[in-house]
């Protein structure tokens, strides 16, 4: 990258200003630092077509059902002049008297071939085109108040373990104090405590309060019973036991032989969505049908205790939590689900070396296992953040909005590319700029990862999204933290506590983790969604 385009990708911030040094050279003066971080880059600004034409692909994939109908009639039609002399006096006299109901002539072979045709097209269309898959219900698990730490409490924690120095102390006091999150986070008592918290025993424990919770809260919303799901999905990253997490569930609940489960391990924050597009997919495989996933993290399972401080930051970051969904493909939950599920794209850059290990779990060189976060975190989320929209845009934007996009992509195609001097030169530069969709006119509601503060700035800097747009985002972050792939729930919980969902609306929610991945859901509200009175983690 040339110095000038490197400069760009980073930001200062001034930070201890005014404070007054104790010893040294500089002893009695006033000394200031300055903070540099490197920003997402300007993503909005680039286009890459292939992905424009991916999102296209995935527009079209029943497009031929559709197209083939106006053929039929054109051809029909077209025999039905053919048949008629060159004469355009009997042509306009036959079109004509068919007008009228007197002298109407049909050709009854054609007409009955002509329908046939056109039920059999249609057959194949309503039965080759994917089932609705609606959002019956979901639970976001809440722990007890006794599991509250505030950033005081966590540090003096810290502190007494004995196991973090000064200098490490006080990079995670920095940490925590830009982090956005506030003082009513959920940690487990192994940490707290000081025990050793990274043994199976703990994680099962830490895995069976938060899924039992969130499952026990979903079953009692949806009035499904256990035996009633024939499709299970979990994804936890880190905690990955045998039996898996899956059968766990299957265990205490008692659910039936002949389920589909399924255990998603290390695929970090992203997961998510992963898991609900597998679900989705058995979905379209098993008709009448209900599937249940669950998303969650196992915080003091991969507790970190070394010295290394890309290694802390998900210490400071990573909070108790998860959610439970119950998806139908029953035409008849329609009526009682809350939304339908009109998209998913996913992206993944794991290809390249670089993303590959950006956040990447490994043990230090004392031996202590933890998750190193790597400084080109935010441009490499930034890239596959870029690839990840520029899919979504053709299947949620606007007409407007696509074919003033295409008309640009036209333009410049067939006009752009040309060389320049002096001032025409940055003026074509300018014209030859790809035109960047809104993408905020395409979802009414957002729920964004609540990775941290400085992701969500960077991101609403970058979409251009305003304060309400991020609003669930970072009060998710302050009140719950980082809980990784079940965030966006408690985020989707927070719009419905606030009565902002409302029937037709669309939501986006889009998350990122390790790969790197980027992927997005979309969904569109079947009904408007009242404030909850109970089974809300906001109230």
């Amino acid at each position: 990258m040339a110095p000038g385009g490197e400069q760009d990708m980073l930001s200062t911030e001034i930070v201890n200003k005014g404070v007054i040094e104790s010893s040294g050279p500089n002893a009695g003066s006033l000394t200031f630092s300055v903070r540099v971080r490197r920003r997402l880059p300007d993503f909005v600004q680039s286009v890459n077509l292939k992905y424009v034409k991916l999102g296209y692909h995935y527009l079209i994939n029943h497009g031929i059902y559709i197209a083939t109908v106006p053929v039929l009639l054109v051809l029909v039609f077209g025999a039905e002049v053919g048949s008629l002399s060159s004469s355009r006096e009997e042509i306009w006299s036959k079109f004509w008297n068919s007008t009228s109901a007197a002298h109407a002539r049909y050709d009854l072979a054609t007409v009955l071939a002509f329908f046939g045709v056109l039920v059999f097209t249609l057959s194949v269309y309503f039965m080759s085109r994917p089932r609705s898959v609606y959002l019956v219900d979901f639970a976001c698990f809440r722990p007890d108040d006794d599991l509250k730490v505030s950033k005081e409490q966590f540090l003096e924690a810290a502190r007494k373990s004995g196991k973090f120095d000064e200098a490490n102390l006080q990079f995670q006091k920095r940490i925590l104090q830009a982090s956005g999150i506030g003082d009513e986070t959920y940690i487990p008592k192994a940490i707290m405590a000081g025990e050793n918290c990274s043994t199976m025993k703990e994680g099962r424990a830490e895995a069976s309060m938060v899924m039992f919770g969130a499952l026990d809260e979903l079953f009692e919303k949806t009035k499904i019973r256990p035996k009633d799901v024939g499709v299970l999905v979990v994804n936890c990253s880190i905690f990955n036991p045998t039996p898996s997490l899956s059968a766990m569930i299957i265990n205490h609940y008692k659910m039936r032989g002949n389920i589909l489960s399924f255990n998603l391990g290390g695929m970090g924050c992203s997961a998510g969505i992963i898991a609900l597009d597998l679900a989705r997919d058995m979905l379209q495989a098993n008709p009448n049908n209900y599937a249940v996933v669950v998303s969650t993290e196992m915080v003091g399972y991969n507790w970190y205790k070394g010295k290394e401080r890309s290694m802390l930051i998900p210490n400071c970051f990573f909070r108790m939590g998860g959610s439970a969904l119950l998806l139908s493909n029953r035409r008849r939950d329609s009526r009682r689900a809350k939304y339908r599920l009109e998209h998913i794209v996913r992206t993944h850059k794991g290809a390249d070396d670089r993303c590959f290990r950006c956040v990447y779990q490994e043990e230090d060189e004392q031996r202590f296992k933890g998750i190193r976060v790597s400084k080109d975190l935010m441009e490499v989320g930034g890239d596959a953040l870029k690839t990840n929209i520029t899919t979504l845009g053709p299947l949620v934007l606007p007409f407007s909005e696509q074919l003033q996009f295409f008309s640009t992509l036209v333009w410049r195609h067939l006009f752009g590319g040309g060389g320049g001097s002096g001032s025409n030169s940055s003026t074509t530069a300018t014209a030859n700029k790809p035109y960047i969709p809104d993408y905020k006119l395409a979802f009414e509601h957002f729920c964004v990862h609540a990775a941290s503060k400085a992701v969500l700035d960077e991101l609403q800097r970058n979409l251009e999204f305003s304060d309400k747009n991020m609003e669930a985002s970072r009060m998710t972050l302050y009140r719950f933290g980082n809980t990784s792939s079940s965030s966006i729930w408690y985020e989707l919980a927070y719009l419905e506590s606030k009565e902002s969902v409302k029937k037709g609306d669309r939501v986006w929610q889009l998350a990122f983790g390790s790969g790197f991945k980027c992927n997005s859901a979309v969904w569109r509200s079947i009904r408007t969604v009242r404030k909850p009175s109970t089974n809300n983690p906001w109230l």
